[in-house]
């Protein structure tokens, strides 16, 4: 750093750089060691001209950290106005969360297995699948894990319907627009890069811990992509010699797609309602970390008191919960495929 500093001063700035100096927050490196627990560890040799090093030989320079003090002051101030817009927007899914998690929560274990049973045999006809569904309900039911799975597939069964109720029609809208495809498939990259803790932090600033639609929208922005991507990807993989014998029959635009592209891609978006059931259930788990209960607040607990057993055996229970959700998708899958292959 001292070369920094020379260079400073034989550019004549020194005295520029040394006025009004005021003490400077903990820079990057020093928040690092602080939070770890241990000493900042000096970088050898020449350092990288980065913003901290240069602000040790010049207070004038800006610190990384008053980057990032600068991002949380413009969210903060943007902060009231997002919330009036979004909280009417968003409440609608604090109570439909509420209710299905009551739902899910007062029926007695006699009538909702057997409902749950019904709709595995409807969605799958397999007895086989019907079977193993029984005997993961029954075992959730033994080790006293029959609430927290059913309060984790309530929330499944809510963020998955929305996505696919959302993600649908974005997905048809991307197959139909070339223009509305190269706009959406930037931001669908983005959702699908983010790491999953990243997804929470600007939504705790925003929404108050208590409220379901905190970690429901996480749920959904971190799900939605594969219904998104398969859609789009199904329609525009639908053969142009369909297309054109559609065409030929003079099918308007909307029987074209609800009688040709979407019963040919229905195979392509249930793989997609497939893998965002999966990725639903991934975020569940970390969504525990601010108040969705279910089976992953087991996990952190397990965590949190370095209880092994209560965090293997909660595991064990997302393990055969989400193989229930895959076969039993899958198996809904293999019917489409069964329909359209005749």
């Amino acid at each position: 750093m001292a070369r920094y500093d020379a260079i400073f001063d034989a550019l004549g700035l020194r005295a520029w750089c040394d006025a009004d100096k005021v003490e400077a927050p903990l820079s990057m490196a020093q928040l690092l060691a602080q939070a770890q627990g241990g000493k900042e560890v000096a970088t050898p040799g020449l350092p990288f001209p980065s913003l901290d090093v240069l602000h040790g030989a010049c207070s004038k320079i800006g610190q990384t950290r008053d980057l990032t003090a600068g991002l949380e002051d413009g969210f903060l101030a943007m902060r009231p106005e997002l919330k009036f817009v979004l909280d009417p927007i968003t409440q609608p899914l604090s109570w439909l969360l509420d209710s299905t998690l009551f739902v899910f929560e007062a029926a007695p274990w006699w009538v909702m297995i057997p409902v749950l049973l019904l709709v595995s045999w409807y969605v799958s006809r397999s007895r086989a699948v019907t079977g193993f569904v029984a005997m993961v309900l029954l075992f959730f039911a033994f080790i006293d894990h029959y609430e927290v799975a059913m309060q984790t597939l309530a929330i499944v069964f809510v963020c998955t319907g929305i996505s696919v109720l959302l993600g649908v029609p974005i997905g048809i809208a991307m197959s139909r627009s070339n223009t509305a495809q190269r706009l959406i498939v930037p931001i669908l990259d983005l959702l699908q890069t983010l790491p999953t803790f990243v997804y929470l932090i600007p939504l705790i600033f925003l929404f108050s811990v208590t409220e379901s639609k905190l970690y429901g929208i996480a749920i959904i922005l971190y799900a939605i992509v594969p219904v998104i991507r398969l859609t789009d990807l199904g329609i525009r993989l639908v053969d142009p010699d369909v297309i054109e014998a559609a065409d030929a029959f003079g099918l308007t635009a909307r029987q074209k797609l609800t009688r040709v592209q979407l019963p040919l891609a229905l195979p392509n978006i249930m793989a997609g309602v497939n893998q965002t059931i999966m990725m639903s259930l991934a975020m569940v788990v970390i969504a525990s970390l601010v108040a969705a209960p279910g089976l992953g607040v087991l996990v952190l607990q397990g965590i949190r008191s370095s209880d092994l057993g209560v965090g293997m055996v909660a595991g064990l229970g997302i393990v055969l919960l989400a193989v229930v959700l895959d076969r039993v998708s899958k198996a809904a899958l293999a019917r489409v495929d069964t329909r359209g292959n005749p």
